[in-house]
């Protein structure tokens, strides 16, 4: 048998060592254990040494796209399962669309004309209510499965479509979203002139993308019915928003939930195998030893191959054997620490999704109020990030340009006119309503920020809560009646104030 397995020192015996302990072993000591000490200071990354820890971490150092191309689609279909099949996985994905979309993330004009704003605003509203071009939903149910499409599939695609409306005024754009199933990432292509095509997506020669070929039909589809189209067809990218969380420099995405993939299967597997050994242990409840021959049992028997009757395996089940006369009951084990195992298996699942473990279970028993307001603070800062950074520069801004563009082809707008879009996602649930609407009054207040973000940030639009005051104040005017939520005539602290300019402050005014 091999004995273990010797390992070279970072710092080798040399020459000058042996020679010296030859004279004086001491001095050799002290000098190779100052050669020692000068290696750990020069030492590396410990993650990158070889040796028995690291013997079986295998890596590579592939582009991102290559990893993609290779387990992107077999990613997608396990990610897949598992949200249908798996509740641990379906939370997950139903909260972060929850906080991502929400109710919807909403735009309006930014001009430096108010009455442009208003139509703009107003078109936009009348085109979304029946964007899609499925007919389904409107804009924000859009983004919604868009969303859920690119964290539970990994990518997701918004085709421009054009359709002739009911009416002159209606706008022809229309809203497809397709899955990542549809983007032939079989085709690869190097050209002459610079251009290429890689896992369906063009790219000229600076590395844009100009184009996207994909499948017109989905080619999961197997109803024979259907004349499947399975040739891949030229899309313009200035026709295509393609929605993908960026991780490296890659060109398409993965699945959310990858890191968590292998726990979520692991924790399956094992409720299965517990599930079967508890039922097992109930089937069997006791062992009849010497049974007369001629004595009956009370439900239907069959034999095993030693002769014996074995009642039906079901819940209760007892067993007759030859011999003495005694009978023995089952004892079923019990477990230890699966409660433990198994929190800890879902807070691996929780860190891989990126959501917290309170929100994805449900269990509320680990924590308080502290902890759950810093632990929500931290997963607001990454829904943000997402929000900015990925859903609405890739997705809801090619969206408002396509709008803006055929509003103007159509004569609805003005043309050669640029209308950028204010973007409001939608607001955050108050752990403490109180204290927060007291922090953003005196945000207000301070300067810190205006009226209209703090609209904004709860989902609503400025302009429409605007004129819905203006007219509600105007009602209340003509009927003669004060409201204590009316700041024009009511302080802060309930006391009656004037509106006269040139009057001197009361209460706290």
């Amino acid at each position: 048998m091999a004995g273990p397995k010797e390992i070279t020192p970072d710092v080798r015996w040399g020459l000058m060592d042996a020679a010296l302990s030859v004279v004086s072993p001491r001095s050799a000591a002290r000098r190779y254990a100052a050669r020692v000490a000068i290696s750990n200071l020069r030492r590396g990354y410990e993650a990158a040494s070889r040796g028995r820890g690291t013997a079986g971490w295998k890596v590579g150092g592939t582009a991102a796209d290559a990893e993609i191309a290779a387990a992107g689609a077999t990613l997608r279909d396990r990610m897949r399962d598992l949200v249908r099949n798996n509740p641990i996985a379906a939370q997950a994905v139903q909260v972060l669309v929850n906080n991502i979309v929400g109710t919807g993330i909403r735009p309006r004009a930014a001009t430096p004309d108010p009455a442009l704003n208003r139509q703009v605003d107003d078109l936009w509203r009348r085109w979304a209510a029946r964007c899609d071009d499925h007919g389904h939903t409107d804009f924000h149910g859009v983004l919604c499965l868009a969303v859920r499409e690119m964290i539970e599939g990994g990518e997701v695609f918004a085709v421009a479509r054009y359709r002739r409306g009911a009416h002159a005024r209606d706008l022809r754009l229309r809203i497809e979203l397709r899955e990542a199933d549809h983007l032939d990432s079989a085709r690869f292509d190097n050209r002459a002139d610079g251009t290429r095509i890689s896992q369906g997506i063009e790219t000229d020669r600076d590395g844009r993308r100009v184009a996207y070929w994909m499948f017109p039909d989905h080619p999961g589809h197997n109803d024979p019915i259907v004349n499947h189209r399975l040739e891949s067809v030229r899309l313009r990218a200035q026709d295509v928003a393609h929605l993908f969380e960026r991780q490296r420099v890659q060109s398409r995405g993965v699945p959310w939930g990858t890191p968590a993939m292998r726990a979520i299967r692991d924790v399956d597997d094992w409720q299965t195998a517990e599930l079967v050994r508890k039922k097992t242990e109930a089937c069997l409840v006791g062992i009849v030893f010497g049974a007369d021959e001629d004595q009956q049992s009370i439900a239907p028997v069959i034999e095993d191959g030693m002769g014996n009757r074995v009642e039906q395996f079901e819940p209760g089940l007892i067993a007759y054997a030859r011999g003495g006369k005694d009978i023995k009951f089952n004892q079923p084990a019990s477990t230890a620490g699966v409660y433990e195992w198994h929190r800890t298996q879902l807070h691996i699942i929780a860190a891989g999704f990126r959501v917290p473990y309170a929100m994805m279970t449900g269990d509320l028993s680990q924590a308080n109020f502290s902890s759950t307001r810093a632990g929500l603070n931290e997963f607001r800062r990454m829904v943000e990030q997402i929000q900015w950074q990925t859903v609405i520069p890739m997705f809801c801004e090619p969206i408002w340009r396509w709008f803006i563009k055929e509003a103007q082809s159509q004569g609805l707008l003005p043309d050669g006119v640029e209308i950028l879009a204010e973007w409001g996602p939608p607001k955050f649930e108050s752990v403490n309503p109180l204290q927060d609407v007291q922090a953003d009054l005196l945000e207000v207040r301070s300067g810190f920020s205006t009226l209209p973000q703090q609209i904004a940030r709860r989902g609503y639009d400025p302009e429409e809560i605007l004129s819905e005051w203006a007219d509600f104040a105007r009602k209340a005017d003509a009927a003669g009646l004060v409201f204590d939520s009316d700041p024009r005539k009511v302080s802060k602290a309930g006391l009656v104030q004037t509106t006269d300019p040139t009057a001197p402050p009361s209460g706290d005014n």
